[in-house]
């Protein structure tokens, strides 16, 4: 039964995940393409435009509706001050990499809207940045699954899911306090 639900709505729900979560819906669509349940291919091309088109409405909600309450209310958050630094340091850079620093990826595409980037530079900077995102993290969840498929041996599909989640339920805490840390400025300077 969810083996079906897999393959019929599977892609849409990773195209969904990856525009409104992002990491975990593209590491499971990885997962699954390894179980055979949805072709690789289909899954980082969902994971891709999912996540494209998402910071694309971020960007023109920022552009176009910066004086709309729930984004002044968004703009002011002490994200924002982190992500406009990084911004007016190195634009292009950071256009490339907010998808991939944790914390960052709703409210950047934003506040990038706010600034004097063109669009059409963002469209294409953007277009790069979820092309490998996409790749990369549905990548890292195929080759997860994987190692579990060599250490475990064939799982059923929902025990499989689990370790997938348990994972990542791991890994991003531990991710989070890596940046937290690394962030952190130095008390001798």
């Amino acid at each position: 039964m969810l083996e079906h639900w897999i393959v019929d709505y599977g892609a849409l729900a990773i195209f969904l995940g990856a525009a409104l979560e992002g990491e975990t819906a593209a590491f499971l669509g990885g997962v699954l393409a390894h179980r055979h349940l949805l072709p690789y291919w289909q899954v980082a091309v969902a994971a891709c435009l999912g996540s494209f088109l998402a910071d694309q409405a971020f960007f023109f909600a920022g552009r176009y509706a910066a004086n709309w309450r729930i984004v002044q209310r968004a703009l002011q958050s002490r994200a924002l001050q982190r992500v406009t630094r990084l911004l007016e340091a190195h634009p292009t850079g950071f256009v490339l990499s907010f998808r991939f620093i944790y914390g960052m990826r709703t409210i950047s595409p934003l506040v990038i809207g706010t600034t004097r980037i063109p669009a059409l530079r963002f469209l294409l900077l953007n277009a790069i940045a979820a092309l490998v995102w996409g790749i990369l993290i549905t990548a890292i969840g195929f080759l997860f699954s994987e190692t579990v498929h060599a250490l475990f041996g064939r799982m059923r599909l929902h025990a499989h899911l689990l370790v997938a989640i348990g994972a990542l339920a791991l890994l991003i805490p531990a991710l989070w306090l890596v940046a937290r840390h690394w962030r952190r400025p130095d008390p001798a300077s």
